[in-house]
């Protein structure tokens, strides 16, 4: 059972974190944005050039992305418990420190990134907001970095 429980684990880790955390990475280069245009001397202000990367669709899809595998990967988390319990682990350090972990950037995801893509979305700016979502698509991504490298490493195993 160990062995199904661990495939598993690491099948949706690679699956829906890593999809998740590639669509979080990429949706700040797609997403729309609202770039001022100088206005030409004594004249009204000139349409903006359209940016031949962005796209509109293909933001839409990463969000989509972004939120239903970050929906699917409450499995990892999930059958991870189920494994720790079965190996009696649950008490190793670095078994808490990976749900912490795992709970902080499941936070991230739901709370700020999937909100902000949303809304960069529905009311593009200057590209003000996409800088933060590149932020927090880093942090996002370093917190799962962490968690893997814990899985390899198991500090404070007995």
């Amino acid at each position: 059972m160990e062995g199904v429980l661990l495939s598993v684990h690491v099948l949706a880790g690679i699956v829906f974190i890593g999809g998740s955390a590639i669509a979080t990475s990429l949706f700040p280069r797609y997403a729309p944005i609202v770039a001022p245009v100088p206005a030409p001397a004594g004249g009204a202000p000139a349409e903006p050039a359209p940016d031949q990367e962005r796209n509109r669709a293909v933001a839409a899809a990463l969000h989509r992305i972004s939120r239903g595998y970050g929906l699917f990967g409450v499995i990892v988390p999930v059958v991870g418990i189920a494994l720790a319990v079965s190996q009696g682990r649950m008490g190793e350090v670095w078994i808490t420190l990976s749900m912490i972990l795992t709970a902080a950037a499941g936070a991230i995801l739901a709370l700020l990134i999937c909100p902000r893509q949303r809304e960069a979305l529905d009311s593009p700016d200057d590209g003000t907001r996409l800088r933060s979502l590149s932020m927090l698509a880093g942090v996002y991504n370093l917190l799962w970095a962490i968690v893997v490298v814990m899985m390899i490493v198991r500090p404070g195993r007995y």
